[in-house]
């Protein structure tokens, strides 16, 4: 157990917990004190800090997503939209009529992009709905012009998030990798969106900055 704790970069009281909640699986018993771990371990226990850390995922989703993976009998896809329920933001309150509209732009938008919209009461369908009425209520309309750009960088987002997994025959390490890009990729996008941010903001008030001083001196 020591070992495993040294290993995995986590205490020993958390790992003993994560064994009670059934969120690790037993090591092989080589004593009445004593139990093997292998590579295994060490992986399971990084999945769930990742998930949890860095995710924002609850513990309880974190067990839903390894009660599927190990259960071996649920596909990536519907294990992918376990991870997706889990990091996607609740169910703004937003009034009848502005709930409509997103509604409506967002089934405009699902139809020229092929996307799948069925259900108004998916919860990513309802965070775009809070997404979309609150870009609207603040006044920023210019934001929902550039929404199919947006979409054209979410649909190739998604097309190396699915790159990623081919190859790997796996089902469980498929649907791992898929639960780590959904959870993982968020983040890695913000972040890197934000440093993108920087390089074209001092660019374009550089230029702002020169274009105004050719000016004051005409």
């Amino acid at each position: 157990m020591a070992e495993l704790s040294e290993r995995a970069g986590v205490p020993v009281a958390t790992i003993k917990y994560y064994l009670r909640e059934g969120l690790v699986p037993p090591g092989e018993r080589t004593s009445p004190n004593q139990a093997k771990y292998d590579d295994g371990h060490v992986q399971r226990i990084k999945l769930i800090r990742a998930l949890m850390d860095v995710g924002g995922l609850s513990l309880a989703t974190v067990g839903e997503v390894l009660s599927a993976v190990d259960a071996g009998n649920a596909s990536p896809h519907r294990i992918l939209g376990i991870a997706q329920e889990g990091i996607t933001a609740t169910r703004q309150t937003v009034d009848d009529e502005s709930r409509e509209w997103a509604l409506a732009t967002i089934r405009d938008l699902a139809g020229r992009r092929g996307w799948p919209c069925k259900d108004d009461d998916d919860p990513i369908i309802q965070a775009l709905v809070g997404v979309l009425c609150a870009i609207r209520d603040v006044g920023h309309g210019w934001y929902l012009d550039k929404l199919d750009d947006y979409a054209e960088i979410a649909d190739r987002t998604a097309d190396l998030d699915i790159e990623g997994i081919a190859g790997v025959e796996s089902l469980e390490r498929i649907i791992e990798i898929a639960v780590v890009e959904t959870v993982l990729g968020d983040r890695l996008l913000s972040v890197l969106r934000r440093l993108a941010q920087q390089r074209a903001s001092k660019a374009h008030f550089s230029r702002l900055a020169v274009d105004s001083e050719l000016g004051s001196g005409d």
